[in-house]
């Protein structure tokens, strides 16, 4: 049994969901892996039930959802789950390649060894460290941070990163059925609840690579709700009753 767990959303991966659960399964450490898929058309849970049924029982799981319901709800299924199988740390990541499997034990040994209490794959605490995004997207994704630390205060380079790790106690005390946000936003609040708990955060820098294969699922309403989200964050973070921190 591990102690860790990996959620991957996928909608139309299969060009790279055999490739990701086979480079995390090649980790010196043991990590399960979760897949939410949205009813992905092109058989991408059929890929994964027959990795399931053959080489990786009892590591690799999956939630099979009716269509596409949006990323943070996505997420918010597999935390229950990850919660509900006694999972000790629980990981965001994106089936894709752009976050790099052998990151992995890095965002690991800042919650496990190193005390905190989220681990974040920063693309922007040490400069700039995106490959093959257009500059376009670069700019954008690396100035709505900088907006977002602006408007909230929050202290995060990389307040969009979708790379993490979680200690089992952050997401028992977030109240994740409040969480609002399902685009680009939801992960900008997930961090931003987090912190205004009181939990410890580390960025831990990494390089994120563009998408080889497959199709990006970025578009303009994304942006957009993130951008106006961030205002509501804030007012949040004004009048909003938090949670307590746990004792550790």
């Amino acid at each position: 049994m591990s102690d860790s767990i990996i959620l991957i959303p996928t909608y139309n991966e299969k060009e790279n969901i055999e490739k990701i659960i086979r480079a995390i399964n090649g980790l010196e450490k043991s990590f399960h892996i979760l897949v939410i898929d949205d009813g992905s058309p092109d058989g991408t849970a059929k890929i994964v039930h027959g990795l399931m049924d053959t080489e990786f029982k009892d590591r690799l799981f999956i939630i099979e959802r009716s269509g596409k319901q949006g990323l943070g709800t996505a997420y918010i299924a597999g935390f229950k789950w990850a919660l509900e199988h006694n999972y000790e740390y629980i990981f965001e990541m994106d089936a894709d390649f752009s976050h790099d499997p052998n990151d992995v034990p890095r965002l690991y040994s800042a919650c496990h060894d190193e005390g905190y209490d989220v681990a974040i794959g920063s693309r922007y605490v040490s400069g700039v460290n995106v490959v093959n995004w257009p500059i376009g997207r670069v700019l954008m994704s690396y100035f709505a941070s900088k907006y977002v630390r602006f408007i909230t205060g929050f202290k995060v380079h990389d307040t969009t990163a979708g790379f993490k790790c979680y200690k089992r106690r952050v997401l028992e005390t977030i109240e994740l059925d409040k969480i609002r946000f399902k685009g680009y936003a939801f992960q900008i609040e997930m961090k931003f609840t987090a912190y205004k708990i009181g939990f410890k955060i580390k960025e831990v820098p990494v390089i994120f690579v563009n998408r080889r294969e497959g199709v990006s699922k970025m578009n303009g309403g994304i942006f957009g709700e993130a951008f106006f989200g961030v205002m509501r964050l804030r007012l949040d973070g004004w009048i909003r009753k938090y949670p307590a921190l746990p004792k550790a």
